[in-house]
């Protein structure tokens, strides 16, 4: 399967089917990864559309699905992308992205309802947020109410659904949740967290996507759509430690904590960044609770009911526990984030880069190498200077940046797209080759290549490549400035990920299981294998 390389809109034929056709767009969000695999249990051939389309390779439904590469920002690349589309699915925001995100979110709605309504689209869905009629809105729910409204002006018939706190494994809001309860037993809240919230189950979200496809074309308005429980979130914190087992918590509140303090607390304490927790802490400040329950009248609840609150936390844990979390968060790239090719030897020509080389010839066969290297991250590590890279998480998560504590989705699988810790990967060939590129806060762009490889005597050979490009005298003096770490952090990686690998064929030699967590962890970092820094231009 190879990667796509077009730069405009390009759709790569999906399998053929008589269905009406449903344009997907975020497909590699939380949400949009989650749909797609619904939609077509339902009848619908799919267009999965994306800025990067090349990470939803691996996925499940890839081969059963149009993919398109797009910006929605762009009027021509969404002509495309619209051609001959029944239902749109807009799940398209800029949570957390900066100071710009309104401008953002209001130019982007504004071109993709132009684009519908020329397209000749049957319909647009919206996810929006749940939102009190009177008070004065934080710029996020704002945003997201002025983009529906925006949505609901196009001339093309639109449901917009509009939720609370989505509860399901991965979501942002129950991660922070979900972190919050299990790392403090004991904790001083703001007083708002004795608002009331109507949560609703993430499957039970999908399911009214799906259905609002089939509501009737002279139908076009807002629709609450939440869960059978109407909760605090001191509520829901002390219910979740229940159903986790966890003895209940002691919660104490101050009216002096603002959303501000309060974001910059839950992005220390839990894998949410500051700048999408922010959002989500400001969201709980109004009384989220539906006001009205218009929507069974299109799509009416399932026989067994909607999901509760305690039963969705279960579900949400289990597929966590057992590592059947399908989207996380994290899925989707930051809307800033550069796409800028990785510089290849000998044709890139964009300035100034440095390459830190190394390589390892290890007592072990390819597999059991590329077990360690595609375990690498989360709970594993990054097998070298565990301080250092801890260190360095803090300071990223100090300056907005993911900070290490994404961790992974999946303890020992990777695929094109997973967030890894700070790093996310952006091209896999499995067996041979692991490519990961930064999304700390760095003057910068980086890249870290991890290689599986044979020589021409059969031998296993670790290949190491740190790739950095520097923006501006700020981009130079960073990378001068960790250059006398690079024996400590990349020579110790280098080292210990070939240890790793020679212990597991040891241990298959021995007979033992081979390949499990413990043979897979880092030893103290020191040195490294064989390495050379060059600079060039």
């Amino acid at each position: 399967m190879t990667e796509p390389t077009a730069r405009d809109a390009a759709v790569r034929p999906a399998a053929s089917g008589s269905g009406r056709l449903a344009l997907v767009t975020g497909a590699t969000g939380y949400i949009g990864g989650r749909l797609v695999p619904e939609l077509l249990r339902a009848g619908f051939r799919v267009r999965a559309m994306a800025r990067h389309p090349d990470r939803l390779q691996g996925r499940d439904w890839y081969d059963d699905v149009d993919v398109v590469r797009a910006d929605a920002q762009d009027a021509d690349q969404l002509a495309a992308a619209m051609e001959g589309v029944d239902v749109a699915y807009y799940l398209i925001h800029s949570l957390g992205t900066g100071p710009t995100f309104e401008q953002r979110d209001r130019r982007t709605a504004r071109t993709f309802a132009v684009a519908a309504r020329r397209a000749g689209v049957g319909r647009i869905v919206y996810l929006g947020g749940m939102h009190p009629e009177s008070d004065e809105l934080s710029p996020h729910l704002d945003s997201r109410r002025e983009v529906g409204e925006i949505l609901l002006a196009s001339g093309v018939p639109t449901v917009v659904l509009q939720a609370a706190v989505i509860i399901g494994s991965g979501s942002a809001s129950f991660e922070m949740m979900r972190y919050l309860t299990e790392r403090l037993p004991a904790m001083v809240a703001p007083k708002w967290l004795d608002n009331l919230i109507q949560p609703i189950a993430v499957r039970d979200v999908l399911r009214y996507l799906v259905g609002a496809a089939d509501i009737p074309r002279d139908v076009s308005r807002t629709f609450d759509v939440g869960g059978p429980d109407v909760l605090t979130y001191r509520q829901m914190m002390q219910r979740y430690a229940a159903v986790a087992g966890l003895p209940p918590r002691v919660i104490r509140t101050v009216p002096v904590l603002t959303p501000k303090l309060a974001s910059l607390w839950v992005g220390l304490v839990t894998p949410v960044p500051g700048g999408l927790a922010k959002p989500l802490v400001e969201s709980l400040i109004h009384e989220v609770v539906a006001k009205e329950q218009d929507i069974r009248a299109y799509v009416p609840d399932p026989p067994e009911g909607l999901l509760g609150f305690d039963r969705a936390v279960e579900i949400a844990l289990q597929r966590v526990r057992e590592f059947e979390v399908a989207t996380t968060w994290s899925s989707a790239s930051p809307a800033h984030a550069p796409s800028d090719p990785l510089p290849e030897d000998p044709e890139w020509a964009g300035g100034s880069l440095y390459v830190d080389e190394r390589e390892t010839v290890v007592d072990a066969d390819r597999a059991r190498l590329w077990s360690v290297i595609e375990g690498i991250g989360g709970a594993h590590g990054w097998y070298s200077w565990n301080l250092g890279w801890v260190a360095r998480g803090v300071m990223d998560k100090l300056f907005g940046g993911p900070g290490l504590r994404r961790g992974r989705r999946h303890p020992n699988e990777l695929q094109v797209g997973d967030a890894l810790d700070w790093w996310r990967v952006e091209r896999l060939e499995e067996g041979r080759l692991l490519r990961l590129r930064a999304e700390m806060r760095l003057p910068g762009l980086a890249w870290l290549e991890l290689i599986a490889d044979e020589d021409g005597d059969g031998r296993t050979i670790f290949r190491q490549r740190a790739i950095y490009h520097p923006h501006g005298l700020l981009g130079q003096a960073y990378w001068w400035a960790v250059y006398p770490f690079h024996g400590v952090v990349f020579g110790g990686m280098q080292r210990n990920i070939a240890r790793a690998a020679e212990r597991q064929a040891e241990a298959v030699a021995a007979g033992g299981a081979g390949g499990t967590t413990a043979e897979r962890q880092a030893e103290p970092a020191g040195g490294g294998g064989a390495g050379r820094t060059t600079g060039r231009t």
